[in-house]
């Protein structure tokens, strides 16, 4: 029931949430102190909240007094990535991010709001994985192998559809690239995030998709899913017995991401760097070591500098790609 208490108690949290807010966007001036929020560009229960939620619990109370893990999705993580470009550089809005909206998707769309080599400061690369291709229920158990695919999505076309976590991304071209060397379209399915990919792959609405490998594993290993390649270079640790696709013949799909940490241009490097040092030491604890693998993540650390020369290589390796493609994302 709606009455004089239940009113009163929502403003107080509506209050509450914008003390936290304006705090938040005053600057941290001395680290420990300010509400730092790292903003996601993808749902939660994706494999972001892996990453983001443990090391946010390891820089409360070093890095500012709290640290919220904020999602802000849509758009393929483009909304989060504006967001974040407008917030005051003082270090408390810290954007996570896997590395195709900072180094695909400026060498696809035509227009973006965003400059990522411009408008952001690296910090650092937290983690880095690799794709699986993965069939659900709704792909007949018979079918083992991406040969063994491309034969009943010839013969069942109008079935033939494959999900991705976001248009325009890594996997979208993962996807493009196997339809290039089977010579045969299949129908991309793009979704917000992998965790609504994840459940329509496990409900048989798709009947395969590309996937971060950490967020499919534990369902692979189950028998609930089953992944019939994996796009790095080399099979993957967490799926030793799955080939890739250079060796089911695709030699040109090997991909893999990484997903980084920015702030925005301008925000002091004593907080940069103090952020990746903390970071960096959060990733190479041992409960954090094992707490990624199980999750199919690996760790990975460098400074500012590398983390910024890692993005503008891959920035320029893209270029090629897409050039290569000719494709042109859409809105």
């Amino acid at each position: 029931m709606l009455n004089r208490r239940n009113l009163i108690m929502g403003a107080s949290a509506l209050s509450g949430l914008a003390v936290a807010r304006r705090a938040g966007a005053q600057g941290a001036g001395a680290t420990g102190s300010g509400n730092a929020f790292i903003v996601s560009g993808f749902p939660a229960g994706g494999m972001g909240d892996y990453v983001a939620r443990p090391l946010s619990e390891r820089l409360r109370g070093k890095y500012a007094s709290s640290v919220l893990v904020e999602s802000r999705t849509g758009a393929g993580g483009r909304i989060a990535v504006e967001y974040v470009k407008r917030a005051a550089p003082d270090g408390l809005t810290i954007l996570q991010i896997p590395s195709s909206p900072m180094v695909l998707y400026p060498n696809t769309y035509k227009k973006l709001n965003y400059d990522p080599l411009a408008d952001f400061i690296p910090v650092c690369s937290t983690v880095t994985y690799g794709f699986s291709f993965t069939a659900g229920p709704g792909l007949p158990a018979e079918i083992k192998t991406v040969a063994e695919y491309i034969k009943w999505a010839k013969a069942n076309p109008k079935l033939a559809s494959y999900g991705i976590p976001a248009a325009g991304s890594a996997l979208h071209f993962a996807g493009m690239m196997l339809q290039k060397a089977a010579g045969f379209e299949f129908t991309s399915v793009a979704y917000r995030g992998g965790a609504p990919l994840l459940q329509d792959v496990m409900g048989g609405q798709v009947p395969v998709s590309f996937n971060v490998i950490g967020e499919v594993l534990p369902h692979v290993r189950s028998g609930k899913l089953r992944s019939l390649a994996v796009t790095n270079g080399e099979r993957s640790i967490f799926l030793p017995d799955v080939p890739t696709l250079v060796e089911q013949g695709y030699k040109d799909i090997a991909l893999t991401e990484w997903l980084g940490w920015f702030v925005p241009a301008k925000t002091p490097m004593d907080m940069v760097n103090k952020l990746n040092a903390l970071v960096r030491e959060g990733l190479q604890a041992p409960d954090m070591v094992e707490a990624l693998a199980k999750s199919g993540l690996q760790p990975v650390t460098q400074s500012p500098d590398e983390f910024a020369r890692i993005v503008k290589r891959d920035y320029e390796r893209w270029a090629v790609i897409a050039k290569a493609t000719g494709f042109t994302a859409e809105d």
